[in-house]
């Protein structure tokens, strides 16, 4: 429980907040209710601020143990490696809203899947926002990646296809999709995002092997809406939260994981190629009680 802060990332310090009240006397309604209010404010949410709250009332001593430990089984369970399919390639859909931050974490998990000795392809299926291809295409340089991409308003699902297509050719071990990413309560682009699960899973058996959805730290509850959308669309098996260097409310971290029945699989924590860590319940936990 003694891990430090990693570098650039903001945290909440609560129990710079919350320990104050705690420094003698019993627990009492006036105190939780302090407390209430300051998980509120961190982005906790309502379901789990008053599932904390509830521990807290129920708890032999209150200190910062002991909301650590509250807040690690709010959590959930440590990051496990991605999945590998039985045979190449492992194909990897990342869906998303623009501005999260998603292309980029495609980009950095390339890179964390290079240091890992996977070779990795970037695919462009974000054909509807301009630049979006562009932009893929030049970390994939960055990175000396192959890359498979199509022309402004081209059919995504089709460039997902080429891309396992490709990879299967090449002898690439993981194709990295990415997916365009309009708002959440677009239908045309929920089926958009059907199609190309569906088109993938034709041509690679088992595919996608993960489907990662990338939420903004930043944007607190509204994270939670696109979370609960998106989970509602296409199957999750992960979220990749991103932006976590630019927000001193972690808690909404607390409030996806409970809205939505899907493992938090990475962190973004800075802008950097590098800056994409395992999500680890216990260290997060510390930072956001110790700050």
């Amino acid at each position: 429980m003694g891990a430090a802060p990693a570098p650039g990332i903001a945290v909440t310090g609560l129990w710079k907040k919350v320990g104050r009240l705690f420094t003698g006397g019993a627990v009492d309604t006036v105190k939780l209710e302090a407390v209430q209010r300051m998980l509120v404010e961190a982005d906790f949410g309502v379901a789990a601020t008053n599932e904390t709250v509830e521990k807290l009332s129920r708890a032999d001593t209150v200190d910062q143990a002991s909301l650590e430990r509250i807040i690690v089984e709010e959590l959930g369970p440590a990051a496990t490696p991605l999945a590998r399919a039985a045979e190449p390639p492992t194909v990897i859909v990342i869906f998303g809203v623009n501005g999260t931050g998603k292309t980029t974490s495609v980009a950095k998990l390339a890179k964390l899947l290079q240091r890992e000795g996977r070779s990795v392809l970037l695919a462009a299926a974000d054909t509807f926002r301009a630049g979006a291809t562009e932009q893929l295409k030049v970390w994939a340089d960055r990175l000396n990646a192959p890359f498979v991409g199509a022309s402004h308003r081209g059919d995504p699902a089709a460039v997902a296809f080429d891309a396992v297509e490709a990879a299967t050719t090449r002898g690439v071990d993981t194709v990295l999709v990415d997916t365009a990413g309009r708002l959440h309560t677009d239908e045309r682009l929920r089926e958009e995002l059907k199609k190309v699960v569906r088109v993938v899973g034709k041509r690679q058996a088992g595919a996608p092997h993960e489907s990662l959805l990338v939420l903004d730290a930043t944007v607190g509850q509204n994270a939670v809406r696109q979370a609960e959308a998106f989970a509602a669309a296409v199957p999750l098996t992960g979220l990749v939260i991103a932006k976590l260097d630019g927000t001193a409310k972690g808690g909404s971290v607390v409030a996806l994981r409970r809205a939505v029945q899907v493992p938090i699989r990475f962190l973004g924590t800075g802008e950097t190629l590098d800056d994409l860590e395992l999500f680890d319940p216990v260290v997060f936990a510390h930072r956001l009680v110790s700050g």
